[in-house]
């Protein structure tokens, strides 16, 4: 049984909020994960790090212990971004994370996604099952009620651009000196998808 309710579950994933105590969990899973993520991901190494790196993403209001919403789309527009740990769903294993950011509402309604698997996940298809969750919610009217997901990605970075490629999402170009990554600033090839496209793991939805 999960040890954590979830906002949203898949066949071996559940979606859930960040916490305060996850700290030597995730920060355990970032160290041995350090090969995978280089050079594209510097998740916090210390709990101390972490704490300071998941405040302004528990504060975006994923949800709440009970499993409810925490302000919900509001507050997680209001914050400006919102996170969820990808576990896996019987034993709770934190799997990976995926973070919603530069949330902006009105005519808008977009989200600029990022995300990492930890090693222990990776290849196993847990992030394109959690990812596809978050699509699923992030568009949802309950959900973050968004119309448009953005994931910006390095062109050398072929894992990440297969998984999002195989959701559905459409290469709308390169945006040159786009992030500041290592100490340079690096172009990053431009992924979206609107809620009227589809999705697999998700169902068709309208925004």
């Amino acid at each position: 049984m999960p040890y954590f309710p979830y906002l949203a579950e898949g066949g071996r994933i559940g979606l859930r909020p960040y916490r305060p105590t996850d700290g030597a969990e995730f920060t355990a899973r970032v160290c041995e994960s350090r090969e995978l993520h280089h050079p594209w991901l510097s998740p916090p190494e210390t709990v101390e790090a972490y704490e300071a790196y998941a405040a302004p993403l528990i504060a975006g209001g994923a949800g709440d212990a009970a499993g409810g919403t925490a302000g919900g789309a509001t507050g997680a527009a209001a914050a400006g971004r919102t996170g969820f740990l990808v576990c896996e769903r019987e034993s709770g294993a934190i799997a990976g994370f995926v973070n919603v950011n530069n949330i902006v509402l009105g005519a808008f309604r977009c989200g600029a996604l990022g995300y990492g698997a930890f090693a222990h996940a990776a290849g196993r298809g847990l992030m394109r099952e959690g990812l596809a969750l978050v699509v699923g919610h992030a568009f949802a009217a309950d959900g973050l009620a968004l119309h448009r997901l953005e994931a910006n990605i390095q062109p050398g970075n072929a894992a990440s651009i297969a998984l999002v490629r195989g959701l559905g999402f459409r290469l709308e170009g390169l945006s040159p000196d786009f992030l500041h990554v290592k100490g340079a600033w690096r172009e990053h090839e431009r992924w979206a998808i609107t809620a009227e496209m589809p999705c697999p793991g998700v169902p068709h939805r309208t925004g």
